[in-house]
């Protein structure tokens, strides 16, 4: 059964029987805004940053840069508007990690969302994220999933951590930040997620 995150909630990524996952897919789902004539885009941007035991940036994952060095992490590709027709459950973006591919040196990863289009969170109707085994486009099971719809402490904000994936005593672990920033570029938003997470 998913576990239904909160902010500074961690959960094991291992499968249903206790063993270890080799690969997760973080995915995230939002709206597009419906107005008076037709719906109004929302371009968010799920992006990743791995960082090395040491505190180190060594690779970003974005919709500029797709897929890893060496196929670890993979982007599903940029969706610039948002479900139009309501919440339909289907992910727009998904981050791919085969965490056995990888490097040893990789000890967290950061998970942002920015606006693109500079809309703000408290303006869009839905948009949550999961975390499950499968593909992008096949769900086998949701190990846990984090609202971040209507949490009025991302009120204004167009940039937030939205958690980690981190090394624990040989383990690999999710942790839910959910913390929004004044960043408007991935960048600085990493930068803070370095200063503040590591």
């Amino acid at each position: 059964m998913a576990i239904s995150l909160s902010k500074g909630q961690k959960v094991s990524l291992v499968k249903e029987n206790g063993a270890k996952l080799d690969k997760i897919c973080i995915g995230l789902n939002w709206g597009a805004i419906k107005g008076m004539f037709g719906h109004k885009a929302v371009d968010l941007d799920a992006s990743v940053g791995l960082f090395s035991a040491a505190g180190t940036l060594t690779e970003t994952i974005y919709f500029g840069n797709l897929t890893g060095a060496n196929g670890a992490v993979k982007h599903s590709g940029d969706d610039r508007v948002g479900d139009t027709g309501g919440d339909d459950g289907i992910d727009n973006e998904v981050i791919v990690i085969d965490l056995a591919r990888l490097s040893e040196d990789v000890n967290q990863i950061a998970f942002v969302l920015d606006s693109y289009n500079n809309i703000k969170f408290d303006k869009i109707p839905h948009a949550s994220i999961r975390i499950y085994e499968g593909t992008p486009e096949r769900v086998d099971n949701v190990l846990a999933t984090y609202n971040i719809a209507n949490d009025s402490s991302f009120a204004g904000a167009i940039s937030m951590i939205m958690g980690k994936v981190y090394r624990h005593n040989s383990e690999w672990k999710f942790s839910a930040i959910g913390e929004s920033t004044r960043s408007s570029k991935l960048k600085e938003t990493l930068e803070v997620f370095k200063n503040n997470h590591l």
